[in-house]
C-alpha cells in the first residue's frame, strides 16, 4: 500500500507513534492547565496584570537559548532525556505549595523559568526520538496528529484548571501538572526504540551549538519555509493582542474570548487530522502556503464587525496557523542528519516561536495608540506576502527518504 493512503488509524496502529501521542496527551493537559492557571494565580495574589503576564515572559524567556539548549539532545539518548525531563518538572511542581503570598512568587517565576528551558529541551529530544521511532512515510501524519492532541488539550484543560483553582488553588493545579509528568515518562519509557551511543564531540560548545543554525541556515528548503513560519508567527501575535478590541467593537463582553478561543482550536483540531494526506498531495512548501494565505484573510476578515465574520475568520485562522508549524517540523526531520538534530528542531523553534512573543508585545502597545481596524488589515496584506514569498523561493529536488534515515532503530 502506497504512502498516500496512510491515514490517522494507521499512524495510530504504530506503537511508537501511538505511544509518542499518548505522552503529548498527557504532559500537554497538564502544561494547558497550568499556563492558564498561573497568571490567574498571580492575579489573584497581587492585583496586577503586569506580574500576571510575566508568567508567560518566564515560560517563553528559555527560548531564545533554544540552539545551545538544542545539543543537550545531541549529546545523550534521547528516551532517556526524555524520561528524565518528564521526572524532573514532577519532582520541582510540588515546590509551587509554598506559594502563599506576593513575597513568594520568585518562586513561580523560577518554576516556570525551569519549565521552560526543560520545555525546549524536551521538545527537541522527542523531535529527534520521533524522527527515529517513526517511519519516515509517517511523519507529516504524526506530526498533524500531535497539534491535533496539544489543541484538543488547550480547549479542555484550561476549563479543568480553572475549575480546580477555584475549589482548592494553585497547589492543586501543580500537584495534576506532577502527575500528568510522571504518567508521561511512564509512557515514554514503553517507547521500542534502540539508540546508538552519540560520539563524543570534537568541537567545543560554541562550535556544536553553532552546527544545528550552520545546517538550517544553508539549507535551501528549510530555511525559507522556518523563517515563513517565524513572520506568521509574528503576525499571528501581534494580532491576537487586538483581540480584546474585536470583541468590544462585537459589544460582546470579554468572556467573548473563550467562544473565539474554542472555534480556533477546533480549526487547528481539524487541520491536524488532514496534515499529513494535504502534505502528501502538496508538498511541505505549498501546504505551508495554503496555510499562510488563510491565516492572513483571517486576520484581516477581523476587522468586519458582525459576528459570524468574525467566528468564520477564527475557525479559519485555527486552520491556517498550525499548516506552516507542521511543514517545518516535518521538513527539519526529514532534512537534519540524526546527530544535528536536536540542535536544528531547537533552532527552528526559537526561529519561529520567539516572534510570537514579540508580536504580543508588540501590539499590546499598538492596541492603546492605534485602530485596530487598520493594523489588522496591514497583517492580511504581510501574511499574503509572507505566502507569496515562500511559493517563489526557489524550488530544489528532494532527496530519498533514505538519505535522511536516522540511525536510530525500532525494537
Amino acid at each position: 500500500m502506497t504512502t498516500s493512503r496512510w491515514t490517522a488509524a494507521r499512524v495510530l496502529r504504530d506503537r511508537s507513534a501511538g505511544l509518542y501521542l499518548a505522552g503529548v496527551v498527557v504532559s500537554g493537559f497538564g502544561t494547558s492547565a497550568l499556563w492558564l492557571v498561573s497568571g490567574v494565580w498571580v492575579k489573584e495574589l497581587t492585583g496586577s496584570d503586569g506580574l500576571a503576564a510575566l508568567c508567560l515572559v518566564a515560560m517563553w524567556l528559555p527560548t531564545l537559548a533554544g540552539p545551545l539548549l538544542g545539543t543537550l539532545a545531541d549529546r545523550t539518548r534521547r528516551k532517556p532525556l526524555l524520561i528524565g525531563a518528564n521526572l524532573l518538572l514532577a519532582a520541582l511542581l510540588p515546590t509551587l505549595f509554598a506559594v502563599d503570598s506576593p513575597g513568594r512568587l520568585w518562586l513561580l517565576y523560577t518554576v516556570l523559568f525551569v519549565y521552560g528551558a526543560t520545555g525546549v529541551v524536551h521538545d527537541a529530544a522527542e523531535s529527534a526520538l520521533v524522527a527515529a521511532a517513526v517511519p519516515p512515510s509517517l511523519l507529516g501524519d504524526f506530526n498533524g496528529l500531535r497539534m491535533t492532541a496539544n489543541e484538543g488539550m488547550k480547549l479542555v484543560a484550561p476549563l479543568a484548571g480553572a475549575g480546580l483553582f477555584a475549589v482548592y488553588g494553585g497547589p492543586a493545579v501543580a500537584l495534576l501538572d506532577a502527575l500528568t509528568f510522571v504518567l508521561a515518562a511512564g509512557v515514554y519509557a514503553r517507547v521500542p526504540v534502540r539508540e546508538d551511543k552519540p560520539r563524543r564531540p570534537s568541537a567545543d560548545w560554541r562550535e556544536r551549538t553553532a552546527e544545528g543554525t550552520r545546517h538550517l541556515w544553508t539549507h535551501l528548503r528549510l530555511r525559507p519555509l522556518v523563517l515563513a513560519g517565524g513572520a506568521t508567527m509574528f503576525c499571528a501575535g501581534l494580532g491576537g493582542s487586538l483581540l480584546y478590541a474585536v470583541i468590544d467593537d462585537l459589544g460582546r463582553p470579554p468572556s467573548y474570548a473563550g467562544v473565539l478561543y474554542a472555534v480556533q482550536g477546533a480549526g487547528s483540531v481539524a487541520v491536524g487530522l488532514a496534515g499529513g494526506p494535504l502534505m502528501r498531495r502538496l508538498g511541505e512548501r505549498r501546504f505551508a502556503v495554503a496555510g499562510i494565505a488563510l491565516t492572513g484573510l483571517a486576520v484581516a476578515a477581523r476587522a468586519v464587525p458582525a459576528d459570524a465574520v468574525v467566528l468564520a475568520s477564527s475557525a479559519a485562522s485555527g486552520a491556517g496557523l498550525p499548516c506552516v508549524l507542521i511543514a517545518a517540523l516535518t521538513l527539519v526531520q526529514r532534512e537534519t542528519p540524526d546527530a544535528l538534530l536536536g540542535r536544528t528542531t531547537a533552532t527552528a523553534n526559537t526561529l519561529m516561536f520567539t516572534p510570537n512573543v514579540l508580536g504580543l508585545a508588540l501590539g499590546a502597545a499598538l492596541v492603546e495608540v492605534t485602530d485596530h481596524r487598520m493594523v489588522l488589515a496591514i497583517l492580511g496584506v504581510a501574511l499574503l506576502t509572507t505566502a507569496g514569498c515562500l511559493t517563489r523561493t526557489r524550488r530544489t529536488p528532494k532527496a530519498p527518504l533514505s538519505d535522511h534515515l536516522p540511525t536510530s532503530t525500532t525494537t
